[in-house]
């Protein structure tokens, strides 16, 4: 008999205190206003690595969410994802306490200097031993572009041009500046390192210039675990080029299964294999030990839920006031600079004010799955089924106790099904996922500047 596919689980998170579910820390029992300590980081990272999750995947975001009424002060009024802290910042901490847990750290390709960022993410890796990823994000908002010094936003599909040459210094530096026999530690001979074995990279390209020697000597992957969220045309071939991990927003399990395939057919046009790429869909789980308990928690969530701060949060991401709008005008949803698969769904489901607000109560745009154990881990088994997906990314309602919850009734009932782990296998996080070692595999466009080395 075939072994079932194993759920890749990821906690969704963020260093702030608002996230996806916006208003729930007005719940009494809601911690999140804790984000700033460190206890309520190692906590987290405990909780989720005895229920064996294979990561904690951080969002992050640059700017403000000021399109909603033209203004931030909804924004600052329920903290919708402001304040928000760094969420590298994290990793160290989260790694010291926990032994197999991985990390996918959100980063902007515009915030950072490649040559930066590179040593950055390799220092990550040494102190994680092969735990860290990183989500390519290549931003949206306005507010950001101009707080870093433009005017506005590049457009849509420029950006992924920018974002790809950002890759091409970056796999130079990783890949092709270290040989993986370059350190010696010859203490007799004092030689710590050949320098016939390190070599600068050169990149003079449309957007980035650099010269140099990567900072960092190798670390376990090399380069971390590349994912990625974006369905637009632009954006799967950007993924098929780059990504291992794809997070994806699937409202119904039709919707992701064409996305999945999508995302995979082009992954195989760039001649990789389709299993090169894993598909992740965001989801909201509100569980139990009984169906009642799970009901009347989610009730419980919905009277503290704040469906218009949803609501400011949609406008940023698809770049419509929808302040201006009655509730049940028919909203023009037009060509977005912002997130472009936000306004695609938008507008194929035709949503007016009053049905956004209802769908963006609890849930996000995500699929909210309401049940006891046995009950969330049958519509997981089917989202992976139908969907043909690899796994979730698990959105925070009220913290901590919607990942406790999720641990204590969900992840035994996952494993009774044999389709989610019942312990970590050894090794890096790619190691872990992919079952194909730590580094890229050679079909990946970032082994090609491995050749930097064989010269």
């Amino acid at each position: 008999m075939a072994q079932k596919k194993q759920i890749l689980l990821n906690a969704f998170n963020m260093n702030s205190v608002g996230h996806i579910n916006h208003g729930l820390w007005t719940h009494p029992r809601d911690q999140s206003h804790r984000y700033k300590t460190l206890d309520y980081w190692t906590s987290l990272a405990q909780t989720l690595e005895r229920g064996l999750f294979d990561g904690v995947f951080l969002a992050d975001i640059i700017g403000v969410y000021d399109v909603y009424q033209g203004s931030a002060d909804l924004t600052v009024r329920e903290s919708i994802q402001l304040p928000i802290n760094d969420p590298l910042l994290l990793v160290s901490a989260m790694a010291a306490v926990t032994k197999n847990l991985g990390f996918g750290v959100t980063v902007n390709v515009n915030s950072e200097a490649p040559y930066l960022f590179a040593r950055r993410m390799s220092t990550l890796d040494h102190l994680t031993d092969g735990r860290i990823g990183w989500n390519i994000v290549t931003g949206y908002l306005d507010s950001a572009a101009r707080a870093l010094g433009e005017d506005a936003q590049a457009e849509h599909d420029s950006r992924y041009d920018r974002a790809d040459e950002y890759l091409e210094v970056l796999y130079k530096l990783w890949e092709g500046s270290w040989d993986d026999d370059a350190i010696l530690l010859d203490k007799a001979n004092r030689m710590f390192a050949d320098p016939n074995k390190v070599r600068p990279m050169e990149h003079d390209g449309r957007y980035y210039r650099s010269n140099g020697y990567h900072l960092s000597e190798p670390s376990r992957q090399r380069t971390p675990v590349l994912y990625q969220a974006g369905t637009s045309g632009r954006g799967r071939q950007f993924a098929a080029r780059h990504a291992e991990c794809v997070f994806i927003t699937g409202s119904d399990k039709s919707s992701a299964r064409t996305a999945a395939r999508a995302l995979r057919q082009e992954a195989v046009d760039a001649g990789r294999r389709a299993e090169d790429i894993k598909i992740l869909v965001g989801v909201t789980v509100v569980t139990g030990a009984t169906t009642g308990e799970a009901k009347d928690k989610h009730a419980e969530y919905l009277r503290y839920a704040n469906p218009e701060a949803g609501l400011a949060h949609f406008s940023a991401g698809t770049g419509i006031d929808f302040s201006k709008y009655d509730l049940d005008e028919e909203i023009v949803y037009g060509t977005s600079n912002a997130i472009q698969s936000q306004t695609q769904l938008a507008k194929q489901r035709g949503w007016t004010k009053r049905q956004l607000l209802g769908e963006l109560a609890i849930g996000g745009r995500y699929p909210t799955i309401v049940g006891n154990g046995s009950q969330v881990a049958d519509e997981l088994a089917s989202w992976i089924e139908e969907g043909e997906i690899d796994g979730f990314n698990l959105a925070r309602t009220v913290v901590p106790e919607s990942y406790e919850d999720f641990v204590e009734h969900v992840v035994p009932a996952v494993q009774d099904r044999g389709i989610y782990k019942t312990t970590y296998q050894e090794g890096s996080l790619r190691q872990k996922i992919f079952r194909d070692g730590d580094k890229v595999p050679d079909r990946h466009h970032a082994a090609s500047y491995r050749a930097a080395r064989d010269r």
